[in-house]
């Protein structure tokens, strides 16, 4: 059986599900959003005997035991039961959930793409751009602070547009990737309240996201300068032009090297290039 971590809504995991069916596999979709509201997980652990895990989902009871690959694509958070009201009883009850499920992940001896903690670890921006530039790859000048001087400073520092991005994102925070204006500078005291990314910024580049799926590399050019907007393809993804990309041999092993540095089956790299080239 092969687990999907993810949500109903999510219509990357439908077309996924949609698939497996098609091939007659069997899936399951272990929703964490319906735990532990709606959804039971009970595990045993007996002297000398296996470690069993039971997952209960909508009237289906699933034996975790036969799950044999997992997909790690996009765990959602908690739902707690509404009686539990306080917020000491909150934080004390995610806390259990939190435990208990990252427990399971850990017991779990499927397969997994990616497996959650080296996926969490290579979601961390600062470290990304650490390894890649240990590995050869360019980075473009990074500055990531919560002082409004070093930032004032960064940004005055540069020959060309500053862009400024969020470390982390959900569906209700979620902010496109912004160049720094005069009115931005103006609120450049309120970096004190969280950190914040600057960047330069590679102007009239291309966008080359890479997704890799083992040891295959698909490069994809996304001409965001076609698009409504230059500095962030994903806001207008419908005019943004995208085709096959020939990405250059060296630049292909180098992030495969990427790929293996950070403990990653699948992942996708978003790249620029210059002008240039």
């Amino acid at each position: 059986m092969i687990g999907i971590v993810s949500f109903p809504d999510d219509l990357h995991a439908q077309a996924v599900r949609r698939g497996l069916d098609t091939f007659g596999a069997e899936h399951l979709l272990l929703d964490t959003s319906r735990f532990p509201a709606e959804t039971a997980l009970t595990t045993y652990q007996e002297p000398g005997g296996p470690w069993r895990a039971e997952w209960v989902s909508e009237g289906r009871a699933t034996d975790l035991a036969d799950v044999g690959v997992l997909w790690w694509r996009r765990p959602q958070p908690f739902r707690l039961h509404e009686e539990v009201t306080g917020a000491q009883d909150r934080g004390f009850a995610h806390g259990e959930c939190a435990a208990a499920i990252a427990g399971l992940w850990s017991c779990l001896s499927a397969d997994w793409i990616n497996d959650p903690d080296r996926d969490e670890a290579a979601s961390r921006k600062m470290w990304q751009l650490q390894v890649a530039a240990e590995l050869g790859l360019r980075v473009p000048s990074t500055c990531m602070t919560n002082s409004p001087q070093r930032a004032r400073d960064f940004v005055a520092g540069q020959d060309s547009t500053v862009i400024f991005k969020s470390f982390s994102a959900t569906p209700q925070t979620w902010r496109e990737t912004r160049p720094v204006r005069d009115c931005d500078l103006e609120l450049m005291d309120t970096v004190r309240f969280a950190p914040v990314i600057f960047q330069e910024f590679i102007p009239g580049g291309l966008d080359v996201r890479v997704t890799v799926v083992g040891d295959r590399v698909f490069p994809a050019e996304i001409r965001a300068g076609e698009s409504g907007y230059e500095y962030d393809f994903r806001v207008d993804t419908a005019h943004a032009p995208i085709r096959v990309h020939p990405l250059p041999e060296f630049v292909q092993q180098r992030v495969l090297r990427l790929m293996r540095r950070l403990g990653l089956h699948y992942g996708a790299i978003d790249l620029r290039r210059t002008p240039d080239g």
